[in-house]
């Protein structure tokens, strides 16, 4: 290369940013977005959570914050922000600022003045995008960090670059969860067929390890030491009971679950005829 020139170049952050998000701040965000108020078109809003150890982020809550946005323009109401900041961490005073998150498909022209304030607020804060709008027939989630464009030492503009994400969740949260990526459901699962749903999740899983097992012994798929081990440890987790006793203590969970279900509709009944007689009395 010919002295003189002046390279244009990104600079790379560190490639092994990751965010973990719980399943309480999606379910945050898209109850601001419900309470949206009518003119507006997304919601944003700050993450809090923990930076471990390597640079990996753990969000764990969220809260919206008020804006009025335009084409050119975003005005945050930085007061309430920074209050309702305060009264997090009263609560949970190990909480910090880890990014800010906004609803929609993608990154608007919006989405570089308010990083830009995050940016103040927190070193590298991650920028979390929530597709409320089911644009390809589900919810979509992507995580997004800064990454500076630089002529020489002076800097000249950035761009976001998606980040991994991990959604891991209990089977409680994931029943939860696949009902609200998906844009209309007819009725909320019962128990029973939340249960129904994690079996057949539970045995689709089954058949891939299976099937990742054949295809290693027969040649097919290199073998991986880190995924045998954990495979190993997943079927030493596994109580040795012999199939009877096993059956009987399924049955018996799930016939706890069915009298919990009597018994709380017994309750509403009780309930709902002792709201009419009150009623009735009152006119009488």
């Amino acid at each position: 290369m010919a002295s003189g020139q002046t390279v244009l170049q990104f600079s790379q952050p560190s490639t092994n940013v990751t965010a973990k998000v719980h399943p309480l701040v999606l379910f945050n965000i898209c109850d601001c977005f419900v309470r949206r108020p009518d003119q507006a078109e997304r919601v944003i809003g700050t993450l809090l959570g923990s930076v471990l150890p390597g640079g990996n982020v753990d969000i764990r809550n969220a809260y919206a914050v008020p804006h009025n946005e335009s084409s050119d323009q975003v005005a945050l109401d930085i007061d309430y922000h920074h209050n309702m900041l305060l009264s997090h961490q009263k609560v949970n005073p190990k909480e910090v600022i880890v990014g800010w998150f906004s609803t929609g498909f993608g990154v608007t022209g919006g989405s570089f003045l308010i990083h830009d304030f995050y940016s103040r607020e927190v070193t590298n804060p991650i920028h979390l995008i929530v597709d409320t709008g089911f644009t390809n027939g589900e919810t979509a989630i992507k995580a997004f960090v800064s990454v500076g464009l630089s002529l020489g030492d002076q800097q000249l503009a950035s761009q976001f670059q998606e980040i991994p994400l991990d959604l891991r969740m209990v089977e409680a949260e994931r029943v939860g969860f696949d009902i609200l990526k998906t844009p209309m459901v007819d009725k909320l699962p019962s128990d029973l067929e939340g249960m129904e749903a994690s079996m057949e999740r539970l045995l689709a899983l089954i058949d891939d390890v299976y099937k990742y097992v054949d295809d290693v012994v027969e040649g097919l798929v290199a073998p991986d030491n880190n995924i045998g081990r954990y495979i190993s440890d997943t079927v030493a987790s596994i109580p040795k009971l012999p199939p009877q006793a096993f059956d009987k203590l399924v049955n018996d969970s799930i016939q706890d679950q069915l009298l919990l279900l009597y018994l709380s509709s017994i309750t509403r009944t009780q309930l709902t005829l002792a709201e009419k007689l009150n009623t009735a009395a009152q006119i009488l």
